[in-house]
């Protein structure tokens, strides 16, 4: 199924408006091209070459060349197929006179755009060069492991493994029987949604707008919100207490290389 042709729109206040010019867009579906082939269907005087043969139009102005564009063949260094345009002038008097006027070259030059006027297409790439150092004697490469161990700073403890004694306490918690209500009001009907209709008619889109209808209110209910109040009690512990300690060697990281570049080719 094709898509319409629209030349109005009718909004939803019964305004119409006419979004493009319905007489112009046909006198421009008249305008025809003429490819020049031959004496008889180029302009009167002006030549080319087919080949090694000159050709001299032999076509005169007049009522029927109007609304018409001539392509006459030029020669193009670049192999392109190029035309000058010519077209039917109308001097109004009695009678009128036409004559023919060149408008032009179908030939486009794109070298005042430079060389971004060819880039399809950039890429790059860096990688940085160098490596990481362990700044210490006794470190090598990208990879190091701190020497020492944590040990417990307590009689009863030992290496890295320790349970501390005592228990936590679960704490008291504590509800209020007291509680909290408020009245709520819930939707009676929901209403209707907007809607919004367009049809095409003799390229007339005319568009229509329903606003709709708003909810209304029901019955109002009482609902319970909540307690009044809670209360707990922080968490105990009770036992003994042991402190943790590091001992080993620090050691420092450096990055040497040197830094790449991208570029765009």
């Amino acid at each position: 199924m094709s898509n319409p042709t629209i030349w109005q729109m009718t909004l939803p206040s019964g305004t119409t408006y006419d979004i493009e010019d319905k007489a112009a867009r046909a006198a421009a579906a008249g305008i025809n091209m003429v490819k020049c082939t031959q004496a008889s269907d180029t302009p009167y005087g002006v030549k080319w070459m087919d080949g090694s043969t000159e050709i001299t139009g032999t076509l005169a102005a007049s009522n029927s060349t109007t609304g018409k564009f001539y392509l006459v063949p030029l020669e193009s260094e670049d192999a392109k197929d190029v035309f000058a345009e010519y077209v039917t002038v109308i001097t109004e008097g009695t009678p009128n006179t036409y004559s023919w006027e060149k408008i032009g070259t179908t030939d486009i030059d794109l070298s005042d755009l430079g060389d971004l006027a060819y880039k399809d297409s950039a890429s790059g790439n860096f990688t940085p060069q160098g490596s990481i150092e362990v700044n210490a004697s006794s470190g090598s490469g990208t990879a190091y492991t701190p020497e020492g161990s944590i040990e417990v700073n307590a009689a009863t403890g030992s290496g890295t493994e320790y349970t501390p004694e005592g228990s936590v306490a679960a704490p008291t918690i504590s509800v209020s029987s007291e509680g909290s209500t408020a009245s709520i009001t819930p939707f009676g009907s929901q209403g209707t949604l907007p809607s919004l209709t367009m049809s095409v008619s003799e390229g007339n889109l005319t568009i229509s707008f329903s606003q709709g209808t708003l909810p209304t209110a029901g019955e109002s209910v009482t609902v319970k919100t909540g307690d009044a109040s809670y209360e707990a009690s922080a968490p105990a512990f009770t036992g003994t207490k042991k402190k943790l300690a590091f001992s080993g060697t620090q050691k420092k990281l450096a990055f040497s290389g040197t830094q790449g570049s991208v570029t765009v080719s």
